[in-house]
């Protein structure tokens, strides 16, 4: 058996396994949530411990050494210009397909209108979270964020405090400043490549701890929540949300894939398993990051694609994440008894989009952003007269997300995938291809 093939067998069982362990031995429906959430942390502490600390340990020295080899590799800076904003078009317009599918299920199917009324109730007077002040909401918040992260004031502020998006601006001017001096910038690209091919070989170690932390994470996430809230009055919202990331993992990019890269989109997504595996198993599109480049060059993308576009995706490309929150605002706009008018749905796209974009690549990193979105139609209502929605309401979904959250980060992935493989072709490794590529 091949040692992918290993690995992938390991991962999947160790899914199994923690699931039936979660299930069996660790939840406990007569518990308060505060008693189980204890009952179980040691998992997940474990969990964080074993695998997920290594990860992260990593992840943003490989931000910066995949991104600058990248952007040194492609050499031309107008190259890197016209592969930089292909693949932030490419994003932005996958986000914005896969929200429109979220929301258009939501619109049809009005998952929130069979939430019970004691779970509506609990969520109205619950304790709502932390509003953001003034001047931090709606459309204008979204901007602003996504701008000081563009636009960082500390290198390594930014790389302390995992700042992805601010590090990846940082190193794209470090990249052009070394190819405008030349051959000057060699011993020092030659250092960072060297740098690049020991974290990578540290990678493929820390890889095989996979089914172990997957294991313990899982076990975690289905002993915390329990399997049996899946059937709750939740059931439909937790169906739509998977049926619209099925359509948009395995119908929309599948077809943008086929198309724009000209590539096999299933046999490549096979090539994916080892990254899109731990995705689900982790819900970290940051901490799935190595995996992610190291799965994609063997599954068919340039080195030069994926050391530019996967770090960039894994920040800025949520196509999962803007798709959950859209059904989301929805839902919990629907549970409240809102009747949304299109105008509202087009505020719920553009802003879902945007936040997506400022998500945090970590779990449960979509549920800050959600509040941004709600209050962006809550400025609407307002201006109509009608009350707004309560920011508590995100206390509805707040018992899904974890599971949720791993379904949508798989997806998250799997679209950073594609966007590599789509950019090899204006970024292969092969001078000759690059040269027809720019032709």
């Amino acid at each position: 058996m091949r040692r992918t093939n290993l690995l992938t067998a390991l991962v999947v069982a160790a899914l199994i396994v923690g699931a039936l362990i979660g299930h069996a031995f660790l939840w406990d429906a007569n518990a308060t949530p505060e008693a189980q959430e204890q009952a179980v942390a040691g998992w997940r502490e474990a969990g964080n411990l074993l695998f997920i600390r290594p990860l992260m340990l990593i992840v943003i020295p490989l931000i910066f050494t995949s991104v600058l080899t990248g952007i040194v590799s492609i050499g031309d800076p107008k190259r890197l210009g016209v592969v930089g904003g292909a693949t932030l078009v490419f994003y932005v317009l996958t986000m914005v397909l896969a929200v429109a599918v979220g929301i258009t299920l939501a619109a049809t199917f009005e998952p929130g209108a069979g939430v019970s009324p004691d779970l509506v109730a609990q969520a109205a007077g619950g304790a709502a979270p932390v509003a953001p002040a003034a001047g931090e909401t709606g459309l204008g918040a979204a901007w602003l964020a996504i701008a000081r992260q563009l636009i960082p004031d500390n290198f390594l502020r930014a790389a302390v405090e995992r700042q992805a998006l601010s590090v990846i601006s940082a190193t794209i001017l470090l990249g052009v400043g070394l190819i405008a001096i030349g051959e000057r910038a060699r011993p020092f690209t030659a250092a960072v490549e060297a740098l690049h091919e020991a974290l990578m070989r540290l990678v493929l170690w820390i890889i095989w701890l996979m089914p172990l932390g997957v294991l313990l994470l899982v076990a975690w996430g289905v002993g915390r929540f329990g399997l049996a809230t899946l059937a709750s009055s939740l059931g439909k919202f937790v169906l739509i949300v998977v049926i619209g990331l099925a359509i948009h993992m395995f119908i929309t990019l599948p077809v943008v894939l086929r198309v724009f890269g000209g590539a096999r989109p299933f046999r490549y997504m096979w090539g994916m398993r080892p990254a899109l595996l731990m995705a689900f198993g982790t819900a970290s599109s940051m901490a799935t990051l190595p995996v992610t480049i190291e799965a994609a060059q063997e599954a068919g993308a340039s080195k030069r694609a994926a050391g530019l576009v996967l770090p960039l995706g894994a920040t800025v490309n949520m196509d999962g994440t803007a798709l959950y929150q859209g059904i989301a605002v929805v839902f919990m706009f629907q549970a409240f008894g809102y009747d949304l008018t299109f105008a509202q749905y087009l505020v719920i796209v553009l802003t879902a989009t945007l936040s997506a974009i400022g998500a945090a690549g970590v779990p449960g990193g979509s549920l800050a952003t959600i509040i941004i979105i709600v209050t962006a139609v809550n400025t609407t209502l307002r201006g109509a007269g009608v009350d707004p929605l309560p920011l508590s309401a995100i206390g509805l979904i707040l018992a899904v997300d974890r599971v949720l959250d791993m379904c949508r980060t798989t997806v998250n992935v799997w679209g950073d995938s594609v966007g590599a493989r789509i950019m090899t072709r204006l970024a292969p490794d092969l001078e000759e291809e690059r040269e027809r590529a720019f032709a």
